[in-house]
């Protein structure tokens, strides 16, 4: 069982949704926290709005192009000392379907929702094996298991977490080194505002699914649990699990034929 009080956890995508949800339910436990995003000022509101502010660090840093990761871990632990859970939360969407999406779009998803947690883990694992414990949380989504239109480079790149982090469950998950995999479905974020879309512009509106899912909260407190009991992988869904069961029990072609009479932004 992993125990959040007083752990030191390292959270990226903190300044708004998701992340911003685990840092407050983190606090709550009794963490000391650092938290990354691009937004300083905003990461700056989300330590305000925790307990005990003096125990939350902000480290604001853009993961689109990671040059150093090893430097950026050494940063983070001059904080509050080793880092305990690192939660892989910062992510960028997509509403392009694959015919309009050019190659440098498809490169951005993947720096930030694929390469930038790899390339954290990895400069932290090394730490962990040595200390016989360390947790890595990923927040990757139900497009980790699922397709959809209008999702090519998104869905690839979750798909890919899955694969990169279920190998390291193998290769490290006995030698102390934890791994959760949380897939949300719709949860109340920017997510869809922020998407990459025409051009690789924001696509800058809120799909309706986001708007009626779940709160960013109630998501974060699953994920939460999850980490405390050390599972390996978590679904948060609604109605939409319905599409993450089909593509898992019934043919491909049925799945497919159903994907593609939903509406989708």
């Amino acid at each position: 069982m992993t125990q959040l009080t007083h752990k030191v956890i390292w959270i990226t995508g903190a300044s708004s949704g998701i992340g911003e949800a685990l840092a407050k339910l983190a606090a709550q436990r009794g963490a000391r926290l650092i938290l990354s995003s691009r937004r300083g000022a905003e990461l700056e509101r989300v330590r305000q709005a925790c307990p005990r502010p003096q125990d939350v660090a902000i480290l604001p840093v853009d993961l689109s192009g990671l040059d150093d990761p090893e430097a950026l871990a050494a940063q983070a632990a001059t904080f509050f000392g080793p880092i305990d859970v690192l939660v892989n939360n910062a992510g960028i969407s997509q509403r392009t379907a694959m015919l309009d999406t050019g190659m440098a779009a498809y490169r951005q998803l993947f720096e930030i929702d694929l390469f930038a947690p790899m390339a954290l883990t990895k400069a932290l694992a090394p730490a962990w094996v040595e200390r016989g414990a360390g947790h890595v949380v990923v927040v990757s989504s139900v497009f980790g298991t699922i397709a959809m239109a209008r999702r090519t480079g998104y869905a690839a790149a979750k798909h890919a977490l899955h694969g990169f982090f279920d190998s390291a469950r193998i290769e490290l998950g006995h030698r102390g080194v934890n791994f959760t995999l949380a897939c949300p479905g719709f949860v109340r974020t920017n997510v869809s505002v922020n998407a990459l879309g025409p051009g690789g512009q924001p696509y800058g509106k809120s799909d309706h699914d986001i708007d009626g899912g779940m709160d960013p909260l109630v998501c974060a407190e699953k994920i939460w649990r999850a980490v405390e009991a050390d599972r390996y992988e978590i679904t948060i869904a609604g109605v939409e699990r319905v599409a993450v069961l089909i593509k898992r029990f019934l043919p491909l072609r049925w799945y497919t034929a159903f994907a593609r009479r939903l509406r989708v932004n």
